[in-house]
């Protein structure tokens, strides 16, 4: 089992929050598809084994038109053997979606649908930056159904400026309404080198207090599993049998390959990144000589790795995985301090694997530092 994320960097405009790599150089479409298909090409080699997802981020992917994705998907299909159902994702702006590229995007691999939503509050999407509107989400999430999508994702912010327990309240009963299969809801960070970063520092943004943040993640939690949505991991919600195939993986140490301007690479014993500039990104893979990094794993890396991701899921820390992966020392260390919050009631054990409670849930970090091992 492997996956294939593909990074599309191009935008109309840049939002006020996001740290992701992304550009608005819309005429370097063209070039930028040549060089991301060489470098699919090129790559085959990377990772062993089928390719179960594809997942196509950004950026804006629905910024490209069907000729590009059609190419992009050509040099997959021809390079990579992919299984015979494979989940394969589309982020979108609901702005993009219009009937005809729907009916584009239906005639491609492509059967799972990400919309970027944020918020039904159109006062709230002016000052995120956001293109689409309130209304225009909604219809794009009805229309996308329609089109004969059966896989429908949308992403959710909270602790959002100006945002309060009412119009969070709000957005989650609009996003329950329109039963979309996965939902994602992240708390808004602050990122350096965002318009949102340099505005807090200006004391120009005043963030919402811990008690606020943590009262809207209950109002989430809270909502979302009471309509029968699973929250089998910390940001994500979902139908059951519609959790992410291609995000899980992530979570449970599989093989991808990412191609494309500042994505990532991981064979399950070293990382790899592409550069996050358009033009070098470009350059390299024109004149054979790409630009990347390589980050070589040791045991200790890899067992944090681990804990951070698996910890942050639904199904926890597989015991008898950990034993099997990693040396004693590590596993002993794992086990010495999980004990003392099984017994204070944030983690528990379950199945033969150990995860967060509730109650964890809001302390996950703190628990995760506590299980992380520094030589």
């Amino acid at each position: 089992m492997a996956g294939i994320y593909i990074h599309i960097p191009f935008c109309k405009q840049r939002c006020r929050y996001c740290a992701f790599y992304s550009c608005t150089r819309g005429n370097m479409q063209e070039r930028y598809v040549a060089a991301l298909c060489r470098e699919l090409e090129e790559r085959r080699s990377y990772i062993k084994g089928i390719i179960e997802t594809i997942y196509i981020g950004g950026g804006t992917p629905s910024t490209l038109p069907h000729s590009l994705l059609d190419r992009i998907f050509g040099t997959i299909y021809k390079c990579y053997p992919i299984c015979e159902n494979p989940e394969v994702t589309m982020e979108c702006n609901p702005d993009d979606l219009t009937d005809e590229y729907l009916a584009g995007l239906r005639r491609l691999p492509i059967n799972r649908l990400s919309m970027g939503v944020q918020s039904f509050d159109d006062n709230i999407l002016k000052i995120l930056g956001r293109r689409h509107t309130a209304l225009r989400a909604r219809e794009a999430v009805e229309n996308a159904r329609l089109a004969g999508f059966g896989n429908i994702s949308i992403d959710l912010m909270f602790a959002l400026p100006t945002s309060t327990r009412e119009s969070w309240l709000s957005d989650l009963e609009t996003a329950i309404a329109l039963r979309p299969n996965h939902i994602s809801a992240y708390n808004l960070t602050y990122e350096e080198d965002t318009p949102f970063f340099t505005a807090l520092q200006k004391g120009n943004i005043t963030p919402l207090s811990e008690e606020e943040n943590i009262e809207q993640f209950e109002m989430l939690v809270g909502r979302l599993t009471a309509e029968g949505y699973r929250h089998y991991e910390i940001s994500n919600f979902a139908q059951p049998g519609c959790e992410s195939r291609h995000n899980s993986s992530y979570w449970h140490d599989v093989p991808y390959i990412g191609c494309g301007a500042s994505a990532h690479s991981y064979n399950g014993k070293k990382r790899s990144w592409n550069i996050a500039d358009i033009e070098e990104y470009i350059k390299g893979i024109e004149t054979g000589a790409p630009h990347f990094e390589i980050e070589h794993l040791s045991e200790n890396e890899r067992y944090n790795d681990a804990i951070v991701t698996r910890l942050r899921t639904a199904d926890g820390l597989p015991l008898e995985w950990f034993r099997e992966k990693f040396n004693k020392k590590l596993y002993d260390y794992m086990c010495r301090n999980i004990a003392p919050h099984i017994a204070g009631g944030t983690l528990q054990e379950r199945d033969g694997s150990v995860s967060l409670t509730r109650e964890g849930i809001f302390i996950s970090d703190s628990i995760m530092r506590d299980l992380i091992y520094i030589e």
